[in-house]
């Protein structure tokens, strides 16, 4: 077998520079990477919707649609390209408001669902301290479900690594600049931005981005420093990322706050904002097990946060089950035993653990991205539904908190 020629290294003894160098490849060979699955100067698009998908997101049958475009209620979406109809995003839209035409406006209806008024935005926080819990897997699903719905969404990443705003089409390093994430709106500088000078569009059309960057670990560094500095001024300081979204949040209906994984100041100024927690678990024992650690120190910060006056309300907090396996004997056991400790606030619905999620992860895509005529349907249709059943768990949920029927 021939012998694979390797790059001659001389390392350092300097830590610090060993890091620094190794840094500037990864990146180097990971934007090459880039390149390859995306131009330069291409952006990221999402797919025509088949009609029996469009169907699905509206919430009406299929031949529905095909009787209405058969009595000229609405145009037909691809016409002369072939038998098979497909919607653009725009189109799906479009296809909600003629189904709602005349219905009151400012008022949610049947297929255009955004809240009213009278309903309080919804701010949804997906948390856990330890990483590979499906996070960023689990918000990037349910934000662009919510979307294709026709409710008007906002992601904030506020994970430095910036995987949330990867999957949505920003090269951190080289699309966010300084100030151009939440930093830039809660930053201690004196000329803080309004949180509508950092919010970007998507390839969704009713999904909105505030993205994440390097710069976010400033806050957990200054801020110490800050407090110290600011007796008293504790409670505004929960309340920055609060603030922000209030500046911004009469443009939505959900929020949806992918944390980072560990319980730091940027976590407990999310956990202050949300209305709601999403808790994400991998059904084995040694992440139970830092679950539990993760529950204590949660319940002392929360404490911390009482105890300066920002005072935390929560619709609903469930437990989410992610890479979760039904033939794994253990897994099932412990899905059992979790739901036998709290009830309910387990969700019914569980991420399964699939390679048609890792696979799209690969070139940055969700599941709703990949055309299922392209892949296994086998493996797709059981991957598509367990995602589908988790996002309407939690759009029930939303729904309820609104007291809306589900």
């Amino acid at each position: 077998m021939p012998s694979i020629a390797l790059p001659i290294r001389k390392d350092s003894d300097d830590l610090g520079e060993i890091i620094s160098s190794d840094s500037e490849e990864l990146l180097a060979r990971l934007h090459a990477h880039q390149r390859k699955i995306v131009a330069p100067a291409d952006k990221k698009a999402f797919r025509s919707l088949t009609c029996a998908e469009t169907a699905k997101f509206v919430g009406v049958q299929e031949s529905y649609i095909r009787k209405l475009i058969a009595t000229n209620r609405i145009a037909d979406p691809s016409p002369g390209i072939d038998t098979k109809r497909l919607f653009t995003l725009d189109q799906l839209n479009e296809l909600r408001d003629t189904l709602d035409r005349g219905a009151k406006r400012g008022e949610p209806t049947k297929y255009v669902p955004r809240r009213s008024e009278k309903e309080p935005i919804q701010i949804i926080s997906v948390m856990n301290f330890k990483g590979g819990s499906g996070k960023t897997t689990t918000s990037i699903h349910l934000a662009q479900y919510l979307a294709l719905r026709g409710y008007r969404v906002l992601a904030v990443d506020l994970d430095p690594q910036a995987s949330l705003t990867a999957m949505l089409g920003y090269q951190p390093e080289t699309d966010i600049g300084p100030d151009e994430t939440l930093m830039g709106v809660i930053d201690y500088g004196g000329a803080p931005k309004n949180a509508r000078d950092v919010v970007l569009s998507t390839y969704v059309p009713n999904l909105h981005l505030i993205p994440a960057g390097l710069e976010l670990m400033e806050f957990e560094h200054e801020t110490p420093h800050h407090l110290a500095l600011n007796k008293g001024a504790d409670k505004r300081f929960f309340l920055r990322i609060s603030d922000a979204i209030l500046e911004v949040e009469a443009a939505y209906d959900i929020v949806i706050f992918d944390c980072p994984p560990q319980l730091g100041y940027l976590t407990m100024s999310a956990m202050a904002a949300a209305t709601s927690t999403l808790i994400t678990i991998h059904p084995q024992m040694l992440d139970v097990m830092s679950m539990s650690q993760f529950l204590t120190m949660a319940a002392s910060l929360l404490d911390v946060l009482k105890g300066v006056g920002a005072v935390t309300k929560s619709k609903w907090m469930r437990y989410l089950l992610t890479r979760y396996e039904p033939s794994d004997v253990p897994q099932h056991q412990m899905f059992g035993f979790l739901k036998s400790l709290f009830g309910d606030r387990v969700m019914d619905a569980a991420m399964l653990k699939s390679t048609m999620i890792a696979d799209a992860g690969l070139t940055k895509q969700t599941l709703y991205e990949i055309d299922r005529s392209q892949v296994s349907r086998a493996t797709y249709d059981r991957a598509i539904g367990a995602v589908d059943a988790v996002n309407s768990e939690i759009e029930s949920l939303i729904r309820t908190a609104w007291g809306r029927h589900s």
